[in-house]
C-alpha cells in the first residue's frame, strides 16, 4: 500500500522537527485515531508522533462502520511491511509503540532492527508464546473455531467488547468507548495469531534474538481478558534472551482498554519514562 497523504504529512513534520519520532501502531478493532491523546502527550514531551494506518484503513470510525469489509483481510505482514515503509521515510530511527495486535507488529519491526526502542502494550501472540488462558478462549475462541473467520471483517458485540476490553471499567465508560472507537477487525490477522503455534509458516513470528532489536518494554493490564498476564509474561520470557534491555510492567486494575480509557495517561507516562531511560 502506498503511503497516504495523511501519513506523508506526519513524516514530513517529523523530519522537519528534528525530534525523535514515535510511531504508534493500533491493533484490531481500532483505528489510528485511537492514539490521538498519546500523540499529543508525546508531542508535548518533545517527540514527533506518527499514527500510521493499517493498509486501507478508513479515515473515520463512521466510514469504517459503513464499509467494514475493507478491514477483513489485512495480514500481519501487510501491516508490518507498510509500517516499515513509513519508518524508512524517516530521517531518524523511531521509537515504536503498539497496542494489542499493534504490540505484536511493533515487536516484529523491532526484530527487523527498525526501532530505537519499543513499547508493546497488551501484545498479541507470536509463535513460541504458548499460554492459552480461558479468558482468551471465551473472548475470541468462537471466531477461531469458525472457518469463515479468515478474510472476514469481525465486529464485536457490546457484550464481547465489555468482556474482552472493558471488564475493568464501569458500564457507562465501556459504552462510551465502544461507541467512540470500536470498528471491525481483520479475521485474517486474528487467525494468524490464533494459529501461530500450529502453523510453521505463520506470519505471527518475531525475531527475538536480533542484537539490533534495541530496548523493549512490555506493558500488560492486570485484568486483561484478551491478552492476560500469562501471555504477556511468556512473550517477555522469549524476549529477555535478547542482549538488549528487556522489561515488563503489570498495570494494576487495568484491562485491554488501558490505552483509550480514563487511565491512559498513566500508561503513556510509563512508556515515556522507559523511552527516556533507554534512548
Amino acid at each position: 500500500m502506498a503511503i497516504s497523504e495523511r501519513e506523508n504529512q506526519e513524516i514530513e513534520a517529523a523530519n522537519a522537527s528534528g525530534k525523535t519520532p514515535v510511531v504508534f501502531i493500533h491493533g484490531l478493532w481500532l483505528l489510528p485515531s485511537s492514539w490521538a491523546d498519546w500523540a499529543d502527550f508525546f508531542r508535548e514531551a518533545g517527540y514527533a508522533p506518527l499514527t500510521p494506518d493499517w493498509p486501507d484503513d478508513p479515515v473515520t470510525v463512521e466510514q469504517a462502520r459503513a464499509e467494514p469489509e475493507v478491514l477483513g483481510k489485512k495480514s500481519l505482514k501487510q501491516v508490518a511491511d507498510h509500517t516499515a515503509e513509513v519508518i524508512a521515510a524517516l530521517n531518524t530511527k523511531p521509537v515504536v509503540m503498539g497496542h494489542s495486535t499493534g504490540g505484536l507488529v511493533a515487536q516484529m519491526l523491532a526484530g527487523r532492527g527498525l526501532a530505537a526502542a519499543t513499547v508493546a502494550i497488551d501484545p498479541g501472540v507470536f509463535r513460541g508464546v504458548l499460554p492459552l488462558p480461558f479468558s482468551v478462549l471465551k473472548g475470541v475462541g468462537p471466531f477461531l473455531l469458525d472457518p469463515r473467520t479468515r478474510g472476514k471483517a469481525l465486529t464485536l458485540t457490546f457484550d464481547q467488547f465489555k468482556y474482552g476490553w472493558a471488564n475493568a471499567l464501569d458500564e457507562a465508560e465501556a459504552k462510551e468507548l465502544y461507541e467512540k472507537y470500536h470498528v471491525a477487525g481483520s479475521g485474517q490477522a486474528l487467525v494468524q495469531m490464533g494459529n501461530a503455534n500450529i502453523n510453521p509458516g505463520t506470519e505471527a513470528k518475531v525475531d527475538t534474538t536480533n542484537p539490533a532489536r534495541g530496548p523493549l518494554l512490555i506493558i500488560d493490564g492486570e485484568k486483561d481478558h484478551t491478552v492476560p498476564w500469562a501471555i504477556a509474561h511468556a512473550a517477555y520470557n522469549r524476549q529477555r534472551r535478547n542482549p538488549g534491555v528487556t522489561e515488563i510492567v503489570r498495570m494494576s486494575n487495568r484491562g485491554h482498554s488501558l490505552t483509550i480509557d480514563h487511565g491512559w495517561r498513566e500508561v503513556a507516562q510509563t512508556a515515556l519514562d522507559f523511552v527516556k531511560r533507554n534512548t
